[in-house]
C-alpha cells in the first residue's frame, strides 16, 4: 500500500447458496481507493456492485451468503479477520454506508433525530443533550430546512430528497475516514440529485473523506468521480481514471453502456443495445464473461478466461483485444445505430385526446365527523393536446402531480373540474360500461411493473386479462394475440407460461406493455416507465416504444423526470409545477432554450456524460411547497431566483413565445414586451 492509499481490496469472492454450486456474487474484485478520492463502481443491476459494498463491511446475509476469498485492508488492517465486536467500532466509524432505499433503512418508529442519536452514542459516547445539539448541527449540515422542527418528524413524515438527507446524515455521524454510497440519487428528480451529489462533493472536500460511489448513472460518475471502475457478473472488467475512461472506454461492456445513453445526439436512431442477458453466476467460467454478448468476440474469447492488463499507465482492462500475449483477428467497424423504424407518418388531424382545465382536488378531512377541513390541489388547472402518433412528454419534480393528471385523464381518478375529450368523446360525462368500452383504447404502463401484476398469475393471463375482460375474441383467438404480443415485445412464447417472479425488471416492463397493447389503444400512459432501469434495459425499452409508435401509430403521454429520456424520445414537453403547467412546447425549442425559471433549473441539473462539460447549476431554495396551501401569486416565486413583486400578487397568464410554444411567466411576459418596445 502507498502512503495515500486509504482502503486496498484484493481478490474479494462473494458467494451465495449450496457450496456444490454456489452463485459467485463476486469474484476475484481488487481495487484502491486513496485518501479523499472518490472510486466510482459503475455497472447493471445484479453485476455485484452493492453486494461488494456489504461485502467490505461485513453484512452480507448470512447464512445465505458468505466471503470465502480475499482482504480488504483498511490502512494495513484486514477487516475480514477482525472479531465481530471489533468490527462493529469500524463500521460507522470508519466505513459508513448511504444505502439505495432510505425509506427501508429508516427505522419507521423513531424519529430521525433519535436514529442519529444511536450513532453518536455508540461512536462518540455523547450524552443526551449533546447528541440532539449535534444532531441539530448534521441535519443542519445536509441542507434540512427547519431542522429544530425535523429533529422530531417520523420517516414517513419527509420528502423522498429529505429522507436521503437524513440517509447522509446517519452516514456522516460517525466522522468516517470512507462513505460508501449506494445509488444515493436513484429515482430522485434531477434538482434534488443535484442537491444530494453537491452535498456529499462538499463533505468530502471538506472532511478528505474517501468516497465510494455505487451507480449507474454515467452523467453522475462524470461530475463526481475521480476513477471509474466497470463491473460485470461478480468481476471488475476495467479500471481507469475518469478523464481517460469518458475520452475513451476500452472494454466492449463500458463501450456498449455508453451507446445505450439517449439524448438530442440520436434523436430519431434507435439506441445501441446489449443483446442477450448477464451468464448465471453458478458456473467456473472458462471464457470471458462478456463473450456471448460481445460482438468482438471470437474463438479465443469463449474458451480462455481474459487476464487483467494494463494498456495504459493506470488503467487496467479484462479484455484479450489488449493483451499483448494473444493476437486478435481485426475488430469490425463500428456501426452506427439504424434510425427508427419507418412506419406511417402522423396524420395532420385533430388531437386524440384534449383536456381544458383539468383539475384533481382531494379532501382533507378531520374530526369526528370527518368534515372537508382543506383540499388539496394535486392538479389544478391543466390544458393539454395529444395528437396521433406522437409523444408528449410531461416533467417535473415528484409531488407536482404528474401522475393524478395521467390517471385523470383515463378517468381511474374522477376530475374535480374541467373537460377530458377523447376520439371526440367527453370521457367526465360517462360512466359504467360506456366508460368501460372506451378504456379499451386508453391504456396505462406504471411506474412498477412488478406491483401491478398478480404474482400468482401466469404471464400469458396477465396479458390475456382485459381482453377477457372487456369479451374479445374466444379463447383460441385471445392465446393467439398473447403469442403475437409476447414477440412484438420481444419476449419468447413461452414466456406465457411463467410467472411475473422469474423475469428481470427490463423484461416485466415488457409484460406491462404488451398487456396494455391487447386491447389495441389508441393512446398510452406511459408513468415512469424506465425510472428504476438500468441505462441498457431503458435503451431497449425506449427502442420498443419507438418502434410500436411507428408502426401502430401510437400517442404516447410519457410522464417521467428523466430529461435525457425526452430529448431523445418526445415530439412535445410539457413542464409541471405544484399542479400547473408553466411551459409547454416542441422538444426542440424547450429543452434548448427553456423560457421558464424552473425550466431552466430542470436543464441545468442534467448530469451529463462527458467531464469536459462544466454546467453551472440553478439552485432552488426549499422544497417543493404543499398542494395543500399553495403560494400566493406564482406558485413557484417562493424558489425563483428572478421573482418579482408581481410574481408574488398575482398567477402569471400564458404568454406565447412562438406557435406552438407558450410559457406562463411575469419574467417572460416583461422580457417580451421589452423586446417588443426595443423594435
Amino acid at each position: 500500500m502507498n502512503d495515500r492509499t486509504l482502503l486496498e481490496v484484493r481478490n474479494l469472492s462473494t458467494w451465495f447458496g449450496p457450496e456444490a454450486r454456489p452463485l459467485r456474487v463476486v469474484d476475484g474484485v481488487s481495487f484502491r481507493i486513496g485518501r479523499g478520492e472518490c472510486l466510482a463502481l459503475l455497472g447493471e443491476s445484479g453485476c455485484g456492485k452493492s453486494m461488494t459494498a456489504l461485502s467490505l463491511l461485513r453484512l452480507v446475509p448470512e447464512p445465505a451468503g458468505r466471503v470465502v476469498d480475499g482482504e480488504v485492508l483498511l490502512e494495513g488492517e484486514d477487516l475480514l479477520a477482525l472479531p465481530e465486536m471489533a468490527m462493529r467500532r469500524v463500521r460507522g466509524r470508519r466505513l459508513s454506508m448511504i444505502f439505495q432505499e432510505p425509506m427501508t433503512s429508516l427505522n419507521p418508529v423513531l424519529t430521525v433525530g433519535y436514529q442519529i442519536g444511536e450513532v453518536l452514542a455508540r461512536h462518540h459516547g455523547l450524552g443526551r443533550r449533546a447528541r440532539r445539539r449535534r444532531a441539530l448541527e448534521l441535519l443542519a449540515a445536509v441542507g434540512i430546512p427547519d431542522p429544530a422542527r425535523r429533529v422530531d418528524d417520523y420517516p414517513h413524515q419527509l420528502s423522498g430528497g429529505m429522507k436521503q438527507r437524513v440517509m447522509i446524515a446517519l452516514a456522516l455521524a460517525g466522522e468516517p475516514d470512507l462513505l460508501i454510497a449506494d445509488e444515493p440519487t436513484t429515482a430522485l428528480d434531477v434538482t434534488i440529485q443535484a442537491q444530494i451529489m453537491e452535498l456529499l462533493g462538499r463533505i468530502r472536500r471538506e472532511r478528505h473523506m474517501a468516497m465510494l460511489l455505487i451507480t449507474h448513472d454515467l452523467g453522475v460518475v462524470a461530475d463526481h468521480a475521480d476513477r471509474v471502475a466497470v463491473m460485470y457478473a461478480g468481476e471488475i472488467v476495467e479500471q481507469a481514471p475518469r478523464d481517460a475512461f469518458f475520452a475513451e472506454p476500452l472494454h466492449p461492456y463500458a463501450r456498449k453502456l455508453f451507446a445505450a445513453v439517449p439524448g438530442f445526439r440520436l434523436r430519431g436512431r434507435r439506441l445501441q443495445t446489449i443483446p442477450g442477458g448477464v451468464p448465471r453466476l453458478d458456473q467456473v467460467f472458462t471464457g470471458c464473461r462478456f463473450a456471448d454478448r460481445c460482438e468482438e468476440a471470437w474463438d479465443h474469447c469463449r474458451a480462455h478466461v481474459p487476464r487483467e492488463v494494463s494498456p495504459a499507465p493506470g488503467r487496467s482492462v479484462r479484455c484479450h483485444r489488449f493483451d499483448p500475449g494473444v493476437t486478435a483477428p481485426p475488430a469490425a467497424a463500428a456501426v452506427p445505430p439504424p434510425p427508427a423504424t419507418a412506419g406511417p407518418a402522423p396524420a395532420v388531424a385533430g388531437p386524440v385526446l384534449a383536456a381544458r382545465g383539468l383539475a384533481v382536488h382531494f379532501p382533507v378531512r378531520k374530526g369526528l365527523l370527518r368534515r372537508v377541513a382543506a383540499r388539496v390541489r394535486a392538479v389544478d388547472g391543466v390544458d393539454l393536446e395529444l395528437y396521433p402518433g406522437r409523444t408528449l412528454a410531461l416533467v417535473g419534480e415528484s409531488g407536482c402531480g404528474k401522475t393524478t393528471v395521467g390517471k385523470a385523464l383515463l378517468q381511474l381518478v374522477r376530475p374535480t373540474a374541467g373537460s377530458v375529450v377523447f376520439q371526440g368523446r367527453e370521457l367526465t360525462a360517462l360512466r359504467g360500461e360506456a366508460l368501460r368500452r372506451l378504456r379499451a383504447h386508453m391504456q396505462m404502463v406504471f411506474q412498477d411493473p412488478f406491483s401491478s401484476m398478480n404474482p400468482r398469475m401466469e404471464v400469458g393471463a396477465i396479458v390475456e386479462e382485459g381482453m377477457r375482460a372487456l369479451g374479445l375474441g374466444d379463447a383460441q383467438r385471445r392465446a393467439a394475440r398473447v403469442q403475437t404480443l409476447l414477440e412484438q415485445v420481444g419476449l419468447p412464447a413461452e414466456a406465457a407460461h411463467r410467472y411475473p417472479h422469474e423475469f428481470s425488471g427490463g423484461q416485466r416492463q415488457r409484460i406491462a406493455i404488451a398487456r396494455a397493447l391487447a386491447v389495441e389503444p389508441a393512446l398510452l400512459v406511459c408513468d415512469e416507465p424506465t425510472s428504476a432501469l438500468d441505462v441498457s434495459v431503458q435503451a431497449q425499452i425506449l427502442n420498443l416504444l419507438q418502434d410500436l409508435q411507428q408502426k401502430l401509430g401510437l400517442s404516447y403521454l410519457f410522464i417521467t423526470h428523466n430529461l435525457s429520456v425526452v430529448e431523445h424520445l418526445a415530439h412535445e414537453v410539457a413542464v409541471m409545477y405544484l399542479g400547473r403547467l408553466v411551459e409547454q412546447g416542441p422538444v426542440e425549442k424547450v429543452m434548448r432554450a427553456p423560457r421558464h425559471p424552473y425550466t431552466r433549473a430542470l436543464l441545468s441539473a442534467v448530469p451529463v456524460p462527458d467531464p469536459r462539460r462544466r454546467r453551472e447549476i440553478i439552485r432552488l431554495q426549499g422544497e417543493l411547497p404543499s398542494p395543500l396551501s399553495p403560494p400566493a401569486g406564482c406558485h413557484f416565486h417562493p424558489r425563483c431566483p428572478e421573482a418579482m413583486d408581481v410574481c408574488r400578487r398575482c398567477y402569471p397568464q400564458w404568454s406565447e413565445v412562438e406557435p406552438g410554444w407558450r410559457v406562463a411567466c411575469h419574467v417572460q411576459t416583461t422580457e417580451d414586451r421589452g423586446q417588443k418596445t426595443e423594435d
